[in-house]
């Protein structure tokens, strides 16, 4: 239609006549428009009166309604049957009966899926169910529509599962033989092959060997190659039925039979149903029977039928590993050759043609290589148990090496999806496939680094687990370029659009410092996270960005690092200019709550939260109220009197000033919340004793990171001048408390994991005694634990034990001492 431009209008003739065609065709768009909208006459049709209940309603629109209303009936009966199910079996079943003889494709559907609905439910018992339904479905059965037969198909062979045996005998068993002769419709012999495997896991041994393989063998046999492929992949279910002798007598030679066929869909279901039983094949039948199979299938598979050369490649690992134990030598090592061949097929060919039926086949050709390398991606850690993780250099490093590199994204999709499980086989050679580890972080594919980043951190520790002989140090050195793959990939990730790989991806960077060094994790990761916290738009990226750098700064094992990170997340986030910045800063707060210590919270965040009372945004405020009861929480008395102090001031500000109706809301709701809490105290209770015991378990991991730092410091003045025997004190005692940080990080993270299984048990635990404030026998192992760090702290301090003291405590405090006085000098100790 050209275009009307009213700007150069030519009012001649033919211009005119023109304008009169693009108005013709305007109206012939808008014609269809106005033939859609109901005439009154149809409108008073599909009217129902309102008065009627359910089951009168349903049983007018399956008499008198329009197609649409009579599959929206049927689309409900499993909520009729809920509700009604007598009237439902009596009046509505009848009808949708009666329609379906004459009902269209999605009736039919409907039908299948809600008779199926019914019976998952429950809604009636077996007996009625099928009394009224399965009559319904042996009807429909055989419908001419391919689709709606296969639906019918799927709703009887759940519902034989939950039948009795004699119903299903008489129902369905003995009308099979009739409708499984040649003589009948192709449809009618493939629904028939599918019903003998559901049948053939329902009746012993002996009634199958008796009323099913007869029809087996003669389905087997058919005429039409579709009847005998679709027989001979419910020979499997067969054989699982009748159980090892007969599978042996009857079933093998039918399918070394079907594997000689002159169908190659035939052959297809022949090997892979020959895969599927060779646990049930002794090791004679392996040798003697399907090895030769197995052999000539390979062979000709590359000369004269490539269309089972894609399944062949799929079952090749459960096919050599299944056969290890028959193969000699000569064979391995032809299985393995073969192998080799699959893993790189098509990418070695010869682009000499020019003739365009040559080049299409080429493309499908192409496509059928692809599947062929992805499936040989898939088989891979198979087949490294195949030829023995001590031989993957040797043997298939070099695939290894060309299936990460592949040119087609879903073969190195494949491959990043089990790099783990590759990892884990080779063990203590897992050093040997670090470069691929690189290559697949740097690929250009994001689908590839989505699947890699699943598995990260277990690959990583896998890594860095080689380089723990010469200390944590040299974990690093085990993976050449790591971190620049490791930046790359998550700036890849951040200027694409799935920022649901990008969220995963920093999710998954949390372990960085398990694996690598503090200061490379500060100037290479820390600052990158402050930096998508303010800058990206995605909030669920934000969230994981800011408990990955809460990570990052709980394990931070220099003090001016912490406090430099800790001031930009108050000034940047805290006190930013945008409100969407201070509501990650409290996102930020309930993450630094979660893993650092309530001594650690109230130190450094508690009154930069409370500030945010003050907002001008009133979403800020509110989110600081529903935030306020964890606040609270951290508080302990008396050391934080003053703390609780300003909470409360700063609450009645809000009950007394605040203008914003929903903020007030939420403000009281929280008021009683807070006045329902308890708040806990510096000594034990029974009632916070868990909370308390992890608090300072992580308020240990804590100063034991501060001690670090010391011995490191002092080492490195001695570096100079000390001897041989002081160094090997200094790097004694820094493994000793490095010792104790592994020790205290595994007990947080079992704390974690057992808090709920140990609620279970806490009024044991509230039944003891705490008023001398010893530990509760259940919890003493905690003490052996540490015993390494008293020992050393002895050494250190002239005999003083005591855990935290008070020297460990300013050495936390030392940088406030001076403007906070003697309350924030307080120790909190417990009597050991």
């Amino acid at each position: 239609m050209r275009p009307i431009i009213f700007s150069k209008m030519d009012f001649s003739h033919s211009s005119l006549f023109g304008y009169i065609e693009d108005l013709q065709e305007l109206t012939i768009i808008e014609r269809p428009v106005r033939r859609s909208l109901k005439t009154p006459e149809e409108i008073e049709r599909l009217t129902v009166d309102e008065e009627l209940s359910d089951i009168e309603r349903a049983v007018y629109l399956l008499s008198s309604g329009q197609d649409i209303q009579g599959t929206s009936v049927v689309a409900n009966l499993p909520v009729l049957m809920r509700q009604n199910p007598a009237e439902t079996l009596r009046r509505v079943l009848p009808k949708i009966r009666e329609v379906l003889h004459v009902a269209g494709v999605e009736m039919q559907l409907t039908a299948a899926v809600s008779f199926l609905t019914v019976l998952q439910e429950e809604s009636v018992s077996i007996h009625t169910y099928s009394h009224s339904f399965l009559h319904i479905i042996l009807q429909n059965l055989e419908h001419r529509d391919a689709g709606v037969s296969n639906a019918w198909l799927e709703t009887l062979l759940a519902v034989i599962e939950a039948l009795p045996k004699e119903t299903v005998r008489h129902e369905i068993l003995n009308p099979l033989v009739s409708k499984a002769q040649l003589s009948q419709t192709l449809q009618s012999r493939l629904v028939s092959c599918k019903i003998m495997g559901k049948v053939a896991n329902k009746f012993e041994a002996h009634i199958v060997k008796r009323e099913v393989l007869p029809l087996v063998k003669s389905l087997c046999q058919d005429v039409e190659y579709e009847v005998r492929a679709c027989m001979c992949r419910q020979l499997e279910h067969v054989a699982r039925g009748i159980g090892t002798e007969l599978t042996k007598t009857v079933v093998l030679p039918e399918l070394v039979e079907l594997a000689r066929d002159e169908g190659s869909s035939v052959r297809l279901a022949a090997f892979e149903t020959l895969v599927n039983l060779l646990d049930m094949f002794d090791a004679d039948d392996r040798s003697q029977t399907v090895l030769p199979l197995v052999k000539s299938f390979c062979e000709k598979s590359f000369k004269t039928d490539e269309s089972i050369l894609v399944s062949l490649s799929f079952h090749l690992g459960k096919l050599c590993n299944g056969l290890y134990g028959i193969f000699t030598p000569e064979q391995h090592l032809r299985f393995l050759e073969f192998y080799k061949k699959l893993s790189t097929l098509g990418l070695q060919q010869e682009n000499g043609h020019n003739d365009n039926q040559l080049h299409l086949q080429t493309l499908e050709q192409e496509k059928k290589y692809i599947s062929v390398r992805k499936n040989c991606a898939y088989n891979f850690p198979a087949m490294i148990v195949f030829v023995d993780p001590k031989n993957f250099h040797l043997e298939l490093y070099s695939i290894f090496f060309c299936l990460c590199h592949d040119p087609e994204v879903p073969v190195r999709y494949t491959m990043a999806i089990s790099f783990f499980e590759v990892a884990k086989l080779l063990n203590s050679d897992v050093y040997t496939i670090h470069k691929e580890l690189v290559t697949l972080l740097q690929d250009e594919s994001l689908e590839v680094l989505d699947a890699l980043v699943g598995h990260l951190p277990e690959i990583l520790e896998l890594m860095t687990n080689r380089g723990e002989k010469n200390g944590s140090e040299s974990k690093l050195l085990s993976i050449p370029d790591l971190i620049p793959a490791l930046t790359t990939a998550e700036q890849r990730a951040a200027t694409s659009l799935k920022w649901r790989t990008h969220e995963k991806l920093l999710q998954k960077y949390a372990c960085l410092p398990h694996i690598i060094s503090s200061d490379q994790i500060y100037y290479r990761f820390l600052h990158r996270m402050l930096t998508i916290i303010l800058t990206n738009n995605v909030l669920p990226v934000q969230k994981a960005a800011a408990r990955t750098l809460c990570v990052y700064l709980r394990y931070n094992r220099k003090q001016e690092q912490r406090h430099e990170v800790i001031q930009k997340l108050i000034e940047q986030l805290g006190q930013g200019k945008s409100y969407w910045n201070r509501l990650r800063f409290l996102d930020t707060c309930e993450f630094i709550m979660e893993l650092f210590s309530k001594s650690f919270f109230c130190k450094y965040f508690f009154l930069p939260v409370l500030e945010l009372t003050h907002d001008p945004v009133a979403n800020v405020r509110m989110k600081l109220c529903c935030l306020l009861p964890k606040v609270k929480s951290t508080l302990k008395i008396p050391t934080d009197k003053h703390l609780l102090q300003q909470l409360e001031l700063c609450i009645r500000k809000l009950l007394c000033q605040e203008k914003d109706k929903d903020v007030l809301t939420i403000v009281k709701r929280t008021v009683l919340e807070l006045d329902r809490m308890e708040i806990s105290v510096d000594a034990f209770q029974k009632r916070f004793y868990e909370n308390d015991l992890l608090d300072q378990e992580k308020e240990r991991q804590e100063h034991l990171l501060l001690e670090m730092e010391q011995l490191e410091k002092e080492k490195q003045k001695n570096e100079g001048r000390s001897t041989n025997i002081n160094d090997k004190m200094f790097e004694k005692k820094r493994k000793f408390v490095y010792l104790c940080t592994c020790l205290c990080m595994l007990y947080s993270y079992k704390g974690s994991r057992e808090r709920s299984k140990e609620e279970k048990k806490s009024k044991l635990v509230r039944s003891q005694s705490f008023s001398t404030q010893v530990l509760h026998p259940k919890y003493s192992n905690i003490d052996k634990s540490h015993s390494v760090y008293f020992l050393t702290r002895a050494a250190g301090n002239s005999g003083n034990a005591a855990f935290p003291s008070s020297s460990s405590r300013n050495l936390f405090n030392s940088a406030d001492q001076k403007s906070n006085g003697n309350k924030e000098g307080q120790s909190r100790k417990m009597s050991m």
